[in-house]
């Protein structure tokens, strides 16, 4: 039991308790498809240090070497684009840093990677976006402001599409599908239509790897700083 808590103040506090990597595996089994597929997206709301979300990128990372293990290039393109359908909110800071470091970890070790890799920064880059340090109930930040995610595509050669969604626009999208049937007649959302909940509020540039771990180096300046 030790193992699934940091302190019982925190239990008390924030209702802190981790799931066991038994159960994990058992639950994550029950979607055991979605788990191998390379763009499956997974968002984990109160991630913690990565129970659920590390084996998920296991998972996904096993689909890559058995789909594209021949080709160093293409099996570093997805592997990326593996870690890019991953996401996690915590309220915990120290939480989010740890996932964001077990991620990485097992994504390096994957493929590989010394730290000064541009494929490495990269991925950095993609976790400091992907894995947000805020509350998932009120669906914002640490600092209060919206929490935003974004969903990366890849493009093939090379190159990454990038759109921002807003979380809370995102969740508008249960409402939507449920539109048709009787009992969603009257909801909030029912006379929106699909183009207005799925617009993008910001749809970046493609990018490569190189650009990726560019952007992820100029955050370590402005850290330094």
């Amino acid at each position: 039991m030790d193992k699934l808590i940091k302190s019982k103040k925190r239990v008390a506090d924030h209702g802190e308790v981790f799931t066991p990597p038994w159960l994990v595996e058992a639950m994550l089994d029950l979607v055991r498809l979605e788990t191998e597929r390379i763009d499956s997206r997974f968002l984990e709301p109160a991630c913690g240090s990565g129970n659920f979300l590390v084996p998920v990128l296991r998972r996904k990372l096993a689909a890559v070497e058995l789909k594209y293990g021949k080709s160093e290039f293409e099996k570093r393109h997805f592997a990326l684009l593996g870690l890019m359908c991953i996401y996690g909110i915590e309220l915990l800071a120290d939480n989010i840093a740890e996932c964001r470091a077990n991620l990485l970890e097992v994504f390096a070790e994957f493929l590989d990677l010394e730290e000064d890799d541009d494929l490495f920064q990269a991925a950095s880059h993609v976790l400091s976006v992907n894995l947000v340090h805020g509350d998932a109930m009120k669906m914002t930040g640490h600092d209060s402001e919206p929490i935003h995610f974004a969903e990366w595509g890849y493009l093939g050669k090379g190159r990454f599409q990038r759109r921002d969604f807003r979380l809370a626009a995102l969740a508008q999208a249960s409402s939507f599908s449920r539109k048709s049937s009787p009992a969603a007649t009257g909801s909030l959302w029912s006379g929106q239509e699909k183009h207005e909940i799925f617009t993008p509020e910001q749809t970046h540039p493609a990018m490569t790897i190189k650009e990726l771990a560019a952007l992820r180096r100029g955050e370590a300046r402005e850290e330094d700083e």
